[in-house]
């Protein structure tokens, strides 16, 4: 059986086709550029207010803290009382849905897009994802698109999520391995 090339140059990038929709990503390059990529500590409301205007559903007690990356704000939803540390990056072409008491920590990654290696031309894959109620994400994490992050679970440091969690679990050890049961005191 002869294999086919991938060509690159045939890839079709389907988010932003239209001439409006090229523009509001522009204008929310340069507002992310000005409020989110940035050491100056905007407070978390401003950032929140801005979220909204472009789309974003966001609860109350919202903290955003500096060099956080939102693809797309219309494709976010936050709860109550939610942490976005230092440079998390929410790379939604789809949905992400965070729940209340969420504590997403520093360089996490939720990146809800892929690249279908089998097709010649690398089409786009992309899939929600879903975080529940009360769910840690561990520093430097990567939860992948298609996954849901069930109530209270928490992703220790550097794990890579590619299935969904069970509630009130741990997982470690930079696998999907649940290395014990979640207990709140």
């Amino acid at each position: 059986m002869e294999n086919k090339a991938t060509d690159l140059s045939k890839f079709k990038h389907e988010l932003h086709l239209s001439f409006g929709a090229k523009l509001k990503y522009g204008v929310w390059l340069v507002i992310s550029n000005i409020f989110f990529l940035t050491n100056i500590p905007y407070p978390s409301s401003v950032k929140v207010y801005i979220l909204r205007l472009l789309g974003a559903q966001i609860g109350q007690g919202c903290v955003i803290k500096p060099w956080v990356k939102i693809k797309l704000p219309w494709n976010l939803y936050i709860g109550d009382n939610v942490w976005l540390g230092e440079s998390v990056w929410i790379d939604n072409i789809s949905n992400v849905r965070i729940g209340s008491n969420v504590c997403i920590s520093q360089k996490a990654l939720l990146i809800t897009g892929n690249h279908d290696y089998s097709l010649p031309y690398f089409d786009l894959i992309s899939k929600p994802i879903h975080v529940e109620e009360g769910v840690w994400i561990c520093a430097n994490s990567t939860i992948t698109g298609g996954v849901t992050l069930k109530s209270h679970s928490v992703v220790g440091i550097g794990v890579i999520i590619k299935k969904d969690t069970s509630p009130f679990s741990i997982y470690g050890n930079k696998q999907e391995v649940t290395i014990k049961q979640r207990e709140i005191k």
